[in-house]
């Protein structure tokens, strides 16, 4: 919250006493002596005195922490020696993965929209044009409009045409070409 480090608020509060208030060391509001004092008595900072046991066990975790932790690759994670582990891939079938497949493909939408008294139920027609985690992004070639659609509100999607869909499964990709059965 303050503009200063922790080493040059210190070096403030020793030059500018024990009245020195939390916003000439660079904090917010008035502070204690900033605006004519509160109710009329300076207060003391704690840090503005000797150095406390915690202010000392303070210093010495924050020169602890002066090395970076290690980058970790999204789906990894940290083991107590500090090594990093990658697991391997798992097998994902996402909406928004098989809408990324068919992108440029003109598509239905079906949403509903909880407590809306205008419309509860809202169907969308149009061109995918991309999809992430949470959003769908169409455009109406009618019109030109593009509209950005929440997944929170999809219920389904049609499409008119076959649609394009693989996924991971057992170490290979499952596409439409992959025989069915076993």
């Amino acid at each position: 919250m303050s503009n200063l480090d922790y080493k040059q608020q210190q070096a403030y509060a020793a030059n500018a006493g024990a009245n020195a208030s939390p916003s000439a060391l660079g904090g917010y509001g008035y502070g204690y002596g900033g605006y004519g004092g509160y109710g009329g008595y300076a207060q003391q900072q704690p840090y503005a005195s000797q150095p406390t046991a915690y202010t000392s066990a303070l210093t010495a975790a924050q020169a602890a922490q002066t090395s970076m932790p290690p980058a970790v690759p999204s789906g990894s994670f940290v083991t107590p020696a500090g090594g990093t582990v990658t697991l391997p891939a798992t097998e994902e079938s996402y909406v928004e993965n098989i809408l990324r497949l068919n992108r440029g493909k003109m598509a239905t939408f079906y949403m509903t929209y909880e407590n809306n008294r205008e419309w509860n139920a809202k169907i969308f027609k149009g061109v995918i044009e991309a999809a992430g985690r949470d959003h769908i992004i169409i455009s109406d070639p009618s019109t030109g409009m593009r509209f950005l659609l929440l997944m929170l509100n999809l219920d389904y999607v049609t499409f008119n045409e076959p649609i394009n869909y693989e996924y991971p499964f057992q170490g290979q990709t499952v596409t439409q070409s992959t025989p069915v059965g076993g």
